[in-house]
């Protein structure tokens, strides 16, 4: 089954934009196998927006011979040549987001193009598209010219979180959906995207992902979407301890050949990983009537695969220190029935040991503490 788990890769938009060629490519390529991003899992290498030509010939796209004189084909056997599989970006509009052509009328002939390159994903935007249009259908038409090919091809649908994507895109067999607007680097940008989605995280589920948008770990103000200063190392832990435990995609968006190793770790850390392919794919469940969510305290708990829970909690108040109230009552275990949790720190690995009726830890301001845990009964 493609899409079993949440997809993860490097996408070269965050941190190139438009401003890619073969060789930063191949490079990435490299850096992905021997650097251990592949064994961390991360087997998909996405070129997004800019590999184009500005007009079609003959009614097809055209490689843009500057940035990739070797042509697509030999990118996609280069990085399938690594163990990695190739990813590439259209749009279902008449242009993509920066002006190239896009695949509005073309869906079934750049479908079989892709496929002929070797492509086994596609991110699918949405810019640039005609009013007298039906979204929705553009979509469900890229999809089955996908399946047309013969060809595994994961389907990104990407539409920055317009027309509801959580109320159709499984339907048209999209693998993933984007859902929110595009991030940036910086923590706000970070909060903004997760807090969007609070009372859609149910949507996402085995074969069909909610895409809360690509991660920024590791980019430290430096690329096309660093508009500030970038993120502490603590910052992007918050940020990818957050994403895996939503179960979302993990698309690296920094560049990998120059990263930090504490950023490299985070990226890496086996843990988060394994939260965030755990074969269930379950959603964490959150507490609507949570009292504190409104001033930025969250918390959530996670139901893995076998007997495993995750606790995760969030501080995005304006507060520098605060509890987050975590009361078991309001996550299926009542007080009354002796029932407990043996929690132990994901992070640092400390045993916190059996708590009952409640966990309340307290989090610094723009931090996060995460816990596996196990359910305990008095004999």
């Amino acid at each position: 089954m493609l899409g079993k788990t949440p997809p993860m890769g490097w996408n070269s938009w965050n941190t190139f934009g438009p401003k890619i060629n073969e060789k930063l490519i191949l490079e990435t390529a490299d850096a992905m196998v021997e650097k251990g991003y592949l064994d961390a899992g991360y087997e998909y290498l996405v070129i997004d927006d800019g590999w184009m030509m500005p007009e079609r010939e003959n009614g097809l796209l055209v490689v843009n011979p500057e940035k990739f004189p070797h042509g697509m084909k030999f990118i996609g056997d280069y990085i399938h040549s690594k163990g990695l599989k190739f990813g590439i970006y259209s749009a279902a509009g008449t242009l993509t987001c920066q002006g190239l052509p896009g695949s509005y009328g073309h869906e079934y002939e750049d479908a079989r193009m892709f496929a002929d390159w070797g492509v086994d994903y596609l991110k699918y935007d949405l810019c640039h598209y005609p009013g007298s249009g039906d979204v929705k259908n553009s979509y469900l038409t890229m999809s089955m010219a996908l399946r047309a090919t013969g060809r595994e091809i994961m389907y990104s649908g990407c539409t920055v979180g317009e027309r509801e994507p959580h109320t159709w895109m499984r339907s048209v067999g999209a693998h993933l959906y984007r859902s929110t607007g595009d991030i940036t680097d910086n923590l706000q940008s970070i909060r903004s995207n997760a807090m969007s989605q609070l009372r859609k995280l149910y949507s996402s589920a085995p074969g069909c992902f909610n895409d809360i948008d690509m991660l920024v770990v590791g980019m430290g103000g430096n690329g096309h979407v660093s508009h500030t200063g970038g993120c502490t190392e603590r910052q992007y832990l918050l940020h990818f301890a957050m994403w895996c435990l939503w179960g979302a995609p993990l698309m690296i968006g920094g560049d990998i050949r120059n990263m930090s190793e504490g950023c490299r770790a985070i990226l890496q850390n086996k843990e988060l990983i394994r939260i965030d392919q755990d074969e269930d794919c379950r959603p964490p469940y959150y507490e609507e009537r949570q009292r504190y969510a409104a001033d930025g305290r969250l918390g959530f708990i996670k139901l893995l695969s076998g007997e495993e829970l995750v606790l995760g909690y969030f501080n995005f108040s304006d507060c520098e220190s605060l509890m987050i109230p975590f009361y078991f009552d309001d996550y299926g275990i009542p007080s009354g029935t002796g029932a407990g949790l043996d929690i132990t720190d994901i992070i640092t690995g400390e045993h916190i040991g059996v708590k009952h009726d409640c966990f309340c830890p307290v989090v610094p301001q723009e931090d996060f503490k995460i816990y596996k845990a196990k359910i305990v009964t008095k004999q």
